[in-house]
């Protein structure tokens, strides 16, 4: 959630305010979470050390969300009414719930004060204890003569709790843009120390003081308003259960634990359900084990099929498995640092594509006729009348030519998504009946090398990339059509240049390392969106990002023009140099494999 420099507007003297709720007594931290132990003894605060603590803004919020729902006219426990200044000064069984002026007999004080352990703690134990601050402040009120205005009578609130009912807020909707590698308008929401701090403009949370805290005040404005915080173009404005919670959080003292360290994360879809599950996977793989045949036993062999719904042509080369040296070494011209150290891996037969994804058959997953939810599922699914290929989630419509002018019949298909890419492979295989995927780091520079050792499947010798690649120099700043330049030493076209390709991995800098003990067959489950690897170099670069090593990693911001609310899933416009070529490996894997395969970008940031 982006804040504005307009913040300013809201916070006013927010700082002053925050400052001056500090001064309740030198130890407190308005802004932190620490739990009272048992180590806040009566008579720590002594009237006289303290500002005035003003019981409608800081005690009555307190009061309302932790104890009036076991203490009101209603329901009294131990007979203790706390909804009415007189009802508390009457106080229940053990004597009266406050004595203005003298803390240590003031029933309220020392309930809340005990020990979290203690069976007579309040609130009681399947709630959490009041935290620290908040009991210092009860504590200063009552010292200060516990003032309250006769005629204000509470009423139970929601006890919010910061990690089951804020935390999320934020994460969802916040941290992105608002965290210590990207703070917008200098505002980190990510810890509490930075978050109380503020931005260029002053702390966006003001403890107990709900309108001059901008994380909440700037959330209900108008859907117009360009203050709204997340902007509309960012899922905004927030449910107004949501901005109830942030208020309520506030009026209570923003109590947020110090060690609690938030992460982008991404929102939970609400939309219409969708058949692509776990279940449609068991399908899918009932019918690749029934066509396994000899893959089953490790004989392959090239092949040449068309995509069964719409003709077009794709192509499988045969690549036997074998051991690959991985990386690049030391002394390799514009070597990365993330290239090594080389490790030596062993991976299983399987098969790649000859050519990198084309257009002709990519398009047709991409553009359909049907309605389609923003999780690609077609709206009029029918289990009756649709078959498995129709249940598999599909992009929904783009909102620009996505070959941008550079061609399309024969040419690779580009800017789709990871998650994009790896629907396609489960299109692809719920209508062939062969298990398709993206290809590891492993298998593909296993592919590329094609037994090499070399920068390049051709040697060390970049002058003679123009045969193999299109890339800067040659390409006429446009991806070209595929299997025109030579093939590396297995049959494979354009493993250097014309598209980067997207691979299954997530992109981590210390791979090699990470790797070491997986010898065979590795692999680096994704856990986030951002970085995901991707490999081989595209038609606008230069000779050292074609090497065969040459390892980067996924961003955010290749979508950032994308304008749909909220962001698509499917679609990189701004990577048009990004493609992928599919492999099928010989071993079938389990159902739940099949699953984290094609379904590893879903939910995740």
């Amino acid at each position: 959630m982006r804040l504005a420099a307009t913040i300013l507007l809201l916070l006013g003297t927010a700082l002053g305010a925050a400052l001056c709720l500090a001064e309740v007594k030198g130890a407190v931290d308005v802004a932190t979470g620490d739990v009272a132990t048992g180590d806040v003894a009566a008579g720590d605060v002594a009237a006289g050390d303290v500002a005035p603590v003003d019981f409608e803004t800081t005690i009555r919020p307190i009061l309302e969300a932790a104890c009036i729902r076991c203490h009101n006219e209603k329901t009294a426990d131990g007979e203790l009414r706390l909804d009415t200044r007189e009802a508390a000064l009457a106080g229940g069984d053990n004597g009266p719930a406050l004595v203005p002026g003298d803390a240590v007999k003031s029933r309220l004080f020392k309930l809340i004060a005990l020990a979290a352990d203690d069976d007579s703690i309040m609130p009681p134990a399947d709630d959490a204890p009041l935290a620290k601050t908040q009991i210092e402040l009860v504590e200063a009120w009552i010292t200060q003569g516990a003032a309250w205005p006769a005629e204000i009578k509470l009423e139970a609130q929601p006890r919010i709790d910061f990690v089951k009912h804020v935390q999320p807020i934020l994460e969802q909707n916040c941290v992105a843009c608002h965290k210590t590698d990207n703070a917008d308008g200098e505002l980190d929401l990510s810890t509490r120390k930075a978050a109380f701090s503020g931005g260029a403009s002053g702390p966006a949370i003001v403890p107990f003081d709900v309108k001059k805290s901008a994380v909440h005040a700037l959330t209900i404005l108008g859907k117009d308003d360009d203050q709204l915080m997340p902007p509309v173009d960012q899922g905004g404005p927030l449910d107004k259960e949501l901005t109830e919670r942030l208020r309520l959080w506030v009026a209570q003292g923003a109590i947020w634990p110090e060690d609690v360290t938030l992460k982008p994360q991404a929102k939970p879809y609400k939309g219409p359900p969708t058949p692509d599950t776990l279940e449609l996977v068991e399908k899918i793989r009932a019918d690749v084990i029934a066509k396994a045949g000899d893959a089953a036993s490790g004989k392959i062999e090239d092949y040449s099929a068309n995509v069964p719904r719409t003709g077009a042509a794709y192509h499988m080369v045969a690549i036997a498995g074998g051991e690959l040296l991985m990386g690049s070494p030391a002394g390799e011209a514009h070597r990365q640092e993330n290239e090594g150290p080389q490790v030596k891996v062993k991976v299983d037969p399987f098969w790649m594509g000859k050519y990198e994804v084309t257009w002709d058959e990519y398009e047709p997953f991409m553009v359909t006729k049907v309605d389609r939810a923003k999780h690609g599922a077609r709206l009029d699914f029918d289990p009756a009348e649709h078959s498995i290929v129709d249940a598999v989630s599909q992009p929904t419509k783009p909102y620009t030519e996505m070959s941008f002018g550079m061609g399309q019949k024969g040419y690779p298909a580009i800017s789709m998504t990871q998650h994009a890419a790896n629907k396609y492979c489960q299109w692809l295989s719920a209508q062939t009946g062969h298990f398709y995927r993206l290809p590891t780091e492993a298998e593909w520079e296993y592919a590329c090398r094609a037994g090499t050792t070399t920068a390049y499947s051709f040697g060390d010798d970049a002058e003679k990339l123009d045969e193999y690649a299109w890339y800067y120099d040659d390409s006429n700043e446009k991806y070209q059509k595929v299997g025109l330049k030579k093939p590396n030493p297995w049959g494979l076209h354009d493993m250097h240049g014309n598209v980067m390709e997207w691979t299954a991995d997530q992109f981590v800098a210390d791979r090699y390392a990470k790797i070491a003990t997986l010898a065979e067959n590795p692999f680096i489950r994704p856990e986030a969106l951002y970085p995901r690897a991707v490999r081989g170099g595209g038609w606008d670069d230069d000779p050292e990002n074609l090497r065969s090593a040459f390892r980067r990693g996924s961003e955010a911001m290749w979508k950032v023009q994308d304008p749909q609310l909220p962001k698509s899933i499917w679609y990189h416009t701004d990577a048009r140099w990004l493609g992928f070529r599919i492999v099928r490996p010989a071993k079938v894997p389990a159902v739940e494999e099949m699953h984290f395969y094609w379904n590893s970008a879903v939910g995740k940031l």
